[in-house]
């Protein structure tokens, strides 16, 4: 029995591996085009760089939204296990995580990354 599971292993595997090769393949461009490798811009030729500089700020900020974003999307359930979940374990899981969401806040302000104007 472990032998035909080895075989049949053993053939999925070969196989996986014949179409990534023939797909690494067939998909190589052969000739680089100017025109494709260049960014879009109205059918004419790009009057700066595309490759602009951001704020660094502007990023951090982006960043704890995206981080607070997830966090209030993982508070949610909480309200859900309301009614199965005693008060005081519903109280204590709610306090601990919103007190890790206020330290992490905290520190951040802390480091000056919420200051926009330095």
């Amino acid at each position: 029995m472990t032998l035909i599971m080895f075989i049949n292993a053993s053939l999925i595997i070969l196989i996986s591996l014949v179409m990534i090769s023939v797909s690494s393949i067939l998909s190589k461009k052969s000739f680089i085009d100017r025109e494709k490798s260049s960014p879009f811009e109205c059918g004419f030729d790009p009057k700066s760089s595309p490759r602009l500089p951001f704020s660094l700020q502007f990023f951090l900020i982006a960043m704890i939204f995206l981080i607070f974003d997830v966090e209030i999307a993982l508070l949610i359930p909480l309200i859900s296990i309301l009614n199965v979940s005693k008060m005081f374990w519903f109280w204590s899981i709610a306090s601990f995580f919103i007190c890790i969401l206020l330290l992490g806040l905290y520190h951040e302000w802390n480091q000056g990354a919420l200051e926009w104007a330095s």
